[in-house]
């Protein structure tokens, strides 16, 4: 009798369905890891911009808060340069999470913005907030204000969230450290 080699249709189809079915079970687990790390991601950020706000606050008691985040970053300035640094040029964020925009900057799988609620000099608050770019980037919304606590909501908002939004406990729960 002659000996075969190799495998068998009935073998491979075999190996192929087990490896089809750890893929099913490692994917979705792999997208939940990957959202928890792009949250985690924003609400890191948006502690830099907490922090951000209170130097620039320190930096320039005169105009109190920064109303955005084109004020915080180099908006198109050489931060090199100490002459180009000044209340409308921070140079305390990099170009990403201060980009050029008035209305929001992209990181990550986050949206970031940073709102007044006053519209002349000086600001005497904000509201920083962070909302995914889909619906698979994450699936909470942050915000946080001059309290410097970080809030979540388990829903996304696809918008800047305003300071009676934020202070609204209904709605935002302090994140745990």
């Amino acid at each position: 009798m002659r000996k075969q080699k190799g495998f068998s249709l009935i073998e491979l189809l075999i190996v192929v369905a087990i490896i089809l079915i750890i893929a099913a079970i490692a994917i979705p687990n792999l997208l939940r890891s990957r959202m928890s790390a792009n949250e985690s991601a924003a609400a890191s950020s948006l502690r830099t911009l907490n922090t951000t706000e209170v130097t620039y606050q320190t930096s320039y008691p005169g105009s109190g808060y920064a109303p955005d985040l084109v004020t915080l970053g180099p908006n198109g300035k050489d931060c090199s340069v100490p002459a180009n640094v000044d209340s409308t040029h921070a140079c305390l964020i990099d170009n990403i999470l201060g980009c050029a925009s008035t209305t929001k900057c992209a990181k990550g799988q986050y949206y970031y913005a940073i709102k007044s609620t006053a519209s002349a000099i000086p600001y005497p608050d904000y509201t920083a907030s962070a909302w995914p770019l889909s619906a698979q980037s994450g699936s909470k919304t942050y915000c946080s204000m001059p309290d410097a606590v970080v809030r979540f909501e388990q829903k996304v908002e696809t918008a800047l969230i305003d300071l009676a939004a934020c202070n609204n406990t209904t709605n935002f729960n302090p994140l745990a450290n």
